[in-house]
């Protein structure tokens, strides 16, 4: 297969994280393969997580970027490329790679390379707190703790999950929670305040899946009260990807935009990353602000 143009597709991978560290030195010339076989030629840039944005601003006159690593790579990628106009492709190159799963991206670097190159370009929602982009959801209070307090640990993310739920779980204090969603005040208790971009399925099969990425909502739940042992299972579902919003969450609504008053700052998780923030807090949906590629059968 004749090579295509190299100049309208670039590839930029974090390769600090998740399955791209665990690839190593192989990582480059495997995905240069995967796209050769789809007709391009590319030279990935490898890049620590903190440089995507610097990387991203030398491939600006590209059509479409490949952005490899996992949901908060991607969150700040798109938050680039959301103002350039590029469209985005995934390499899920993370740890869970919940996007890629949403997308209907598979783990598989030749087929995801395929829909780099011909997949289907759509549009899908992005949202923001205090103007920082998250792709999938945000949080406050437990898992924000568990989240930093796992970054800490010198062990592979997925050793330092109990502990990590333990000492965030020691700290751990009711706390009442002023919001104001599309206008409505509400006065919450709960050791843990969730916002989705788009509507979460909270039952069936597919529960903590999303049916759609472009409704133009944010799904806001809260996390029931419960005892600190209930509260530690329920920790360590949410760090492996496993919370189930049936049975730890209560549903308020879906809305447009979302404030969480108050003063001073509060930690808060957005796809697995961790920002101190000023209050009030500030969420809201941005329709349609992202082009990405998706399989061609994707409905």
């Amino acid at each position: 297969m004749a090579a295509r143009s190299p100049e309208s597709i670039a590839v930029v991978v974090n390769g600090s994280g998740g399955r791209a560290r665990r690839e190593g030195s192989s990582l480059p010339s495997r995905i240069s393969a995967a796209f050769a076989r789809c007709g391009i030629a590319t030279s990935p840039r490898i890049v620590a997580g903190e440089d995507i944005a610097a990387a991203l601003a030398e491939v600006h006159d590209c059509t479409c970027v490949v952005v490899g690593g996992g949901d908060g790579t991607l969150g700040s990628a798109a938050a680039v490329l959301a103002k350039t106009g590029q469209s985005m492709a995934v390499l899920p190159l993370g740890t869970l790679n919940h996007l890629s799963v949403d997308l209907g991206i598979p783990h598989d670097l030749d087929a995801a390379a395929a829909i780099a190159v011909d997949g289907a370009v759509d549009v899908i929602d992005l949202a923001e707190v205090n103007g920082t982009t998250f792709v999938n959801n945000a949080s406050i209070g437990l898992y924000a703790r568990m989240v930093r307090s796992r970054e800490g640990q010198r062990l592979p993310k997925w050793l330092a999950t109990l502990p990590a739920a333990w000492t965030a779980l020691k700290a751990l204090r009711p706390r009442t929670i002023a919001i104001e969603a599309d206008g409505r005040h509400h006065r919450i208790v709960t050791p843990l305040l969730f916002v989705g971009n788009n509507h979460y399925a909270i039952t069936g099969v597919d529960r903590g899946r999303r049916a759609s990425l472009n409704d133009g909502k944010l799904a806001v739940y809260a996390v029931r009260e419960q005892s600190k042992a209930g509260l530690l299972a329920f920790a360590l579902r949410a760090l492996v990807g496993r919370a189930d919003p049936m049975r730890d969450f209560i549903g308020i609504a879906d809305v447009t935009e979302l404030t969480v008053h108050g003063e001073g700052t509060m930690s808060v998780a957005h796809d697995g990353e961790v920002s101190d923030m000023a209050l009030p807090l500030r969420f809201r949906v941005r329709p349609g602000a992202l082009r990405i590629k998706v399989p061609p059968s994707r409905p």
